[in-house]
């Protein structure tokens, strides 16, 4: 039991508002009330939300860990070592699963999706998520380049099943498409998609048929999460109108757009980009059944780390620095490039700006959330000076002034917007939109039955500094960080959907899985008890 007493409390969820009230944790959930002698955290004159959750993170998995063997430095320059509460770890754009759990607790984040999973390497990132203490994690299974749902789409076979199936078979949460058609297209010589018609060679598909059939068969099961969407053509210049083409064509149906900054581009290929972002928020105004993360671009070292093997390819040209491309048999590919964005440089200020208007010029924060597609467009640590970003119209007028000039001109942001988010504006773009966008009925608010993850901050001015410190975090209504210290490492729970599927699509699958793969169909699905259980079963609504 454990009463955090008269807190500012914000819990947009259920429409409270930085009310001074208590909030009653009890059996690991929300509860109305507790006895008066209960155990209490006296929150006076302090700001109390529901624990983070981050919809949009790259955390666990073999591209993770191909990633920390590229960049040995920066673990060299970042070691955690052992205490009486910690595992040793190593830090860097690209933590250990260790030090990633720990780093996310102490910024008072309990929930984090891992954005991208091939279900033929589920294991390793299942391996992963368990290694991660603390946060309640989820991944996301890649779908989006699948020969074998290439031809069920093609032959108009049973493509919902198969999606259950493969959701199932991975121990997943929800479903992914990077570049949809892209990236097959990619291995067979072609660099970018020019349409959503452009035919993927030998297979009869194109990514408008992927994008209908799988956003299709993920609102018949009615999963928890839209189909999260990598839209193609990512970073290249013009590929706004690719975006609004991919809106268009799921108009009606549920669709999450990722990193969306990336695909907010005007201007033409092979030139200088500019700014799209206004048309994108308008579309996604007028759109309720479509929400985005922004991917915001922070200035300083990233890895760049996509299952879109075309960008990084490009990447290694611009770069001329280190990179890993390899190709996942009959599911994706996968490309990592460490890279510095600079605030100088033309494109990256650009980045930078166009994640900005896109948080600034939205009016519903509810459906366009918070992430630096983490570590592509930054780390997670660099959320804290992101939300000063938005919150403190002075601070993001100083950093403009540095960037270059040129971006800023191809911006709205010379204009001077005058919009600062509020405390609940902040409280709904980390925690309560993406548990409302991720279909997590016990995330990201206070209200009984909730989960009793709860963070609180000292009220500062200095915006940066009071969410990069938390005063107390609570996770299952165990005081993990008091006084900015960890003090308990408790495992987080494995998020996995809940949905069925007809057995019979084994005898359908069976042969594709011959022609394609080299694993065996009975060897295929994740069926490991240690690796899958316990975990909390999200279930699928609206299904057939």
């Amino acid at each position: 039991m454990l009463r955090i007493a008269q807190g500012r409390v914000y819990d947009p969820a259920n429409g409270i508002d930085g009310e001074v009230r208590d909030v009653c944790l009890d059996g690991g959930r929300v509860v109305e009330e507790l006895p008066s002698h209960a155990p209490r955290i006296d929150a006076r004159g302090m700001v109390v939300m529901p624990g983070g959750v981050d919809i949009h993170s790259h955390i666990a998995g073999p591209a993770v860990n191909a990633a920390r063997k590229l960049s040995p430095e920066e673990h060299r320059a970042d070691v955690l070592d052992r205490t009486a509460t910690t595992r040793s770890g190593t830090g860097g754009t690209v933590p250990s699963s260790f030090t990633t759990g720990y780093r996310y607790a102490l910024l008072g984040y309990t929930t984090v999706v891992e954005a991208a999973t091939p279900p033929l390497a589920a294991r390793h990132t299942l391996a992963e998520l368990r290694d991660t203490p603390i946060v309640d994690a989820a991944f996301l299974v890649l779908m989006g380049n699948n020969l074998s749902l290439f031809e069920l789409i093609r032959d108009g076979g049973p493509v919902t099943e198969a999606v259950a199936w493969l959701l199932d078979a991975a121990g997943g949460y929800g479903v992914k498409l990077v570049n949809p058609g892209g990236v097959e297209m990619w291995k067979h010589g072609n660099r970018n998609v020019t349409s959503l018609d452009d035919q993927v060679e030998g297979l009869g598909v194109t990514p408008r048929r992927v994008l209908e059939a799988v956003a299709t068969s993920v609102d018949e099961l009615g999963l928890p999460h839209p189909v999260h969407v990598h839209c193609n053509n990512l970073g290249v210049a013009g590929n706004w109108r690719t975006t609004l083409d991919t809106l268009d064509a799921l108009e009606g149906r549920r669709a999450h757009l990722a990193h969306v900054q990336f695909h907010a581009y005007g201007g033409t290929p092979g030139k200088r980009p500019r700014s799209s972002a206004p048309e994108l928020v308008e579309h996604l105004a007028a759109h309720p059944e479509h929400s985005a993360d922004v991917g915001q671009v922070m200035f300083g070292p990233a890895t760049t780390m996509t299952v879109d093997a075309p960008v990084s390819a490009l990447l290694r040209e611009v770069t001329g620095g280190k990179w890993v491309n390899a190709d996942l048999e009959a599911e994706t590919g996968c490309g990592i490039v460490p890279f510095t964005y600079r605030e100088r440089n033309y494109v990256h200020a650009l980045q930078w700006a166009i994640g900005l208007e896109l948080f600034l010029l939205s009016r519903d924060p509810w459906r366009v959330v918070l992430s630096t597609d983490h570590p592509n467009g930054g780390s997670f640590l660099s959320y804290p000076r992101l939300i000063r970003l938005l919150m403190d119209r002075e601070f993001r007028n100083e950093q403009i002034g540095r960037v270059n000039k040129k971006a800023i001109r191809r911006t709205v942001l010379g204009d001077d917007l005058e919009r600062e988010y509020t405390l609940g504006e902040i409280a709904i773009i980390t925690r309560a939109g993406p548990a409302r966008l991720l279909g997590l009925a016990d995330k990201g608010h206070l209200g009984v039955g909730a989960d009793a993850d709860v963070t609180i901050y000292s009220e500062h001015e200095d915006r940066e500094q009071m969410f990069a410190t938390p005063r107390f975090v609570i996770k299952g209504g165990r005081v993990i960080v008091e006084e900015g210290e960890l003090r308990e490492a408790p495992a987080g729970d494995l998020l996995r959907v809940a949905v069925d599927h007809d057995e019979a699509i084994e005898r359908t699958l069976a042969p594709l899985f011959e022609e394609h793969y080299s694993v065996q169909l009975a060897n295929y699905p994740v069926r490991e008890p240690w690796l899958l259980e316990p975990a909390r079963r999200v279930p699928a609504g609206g299904g057939r």
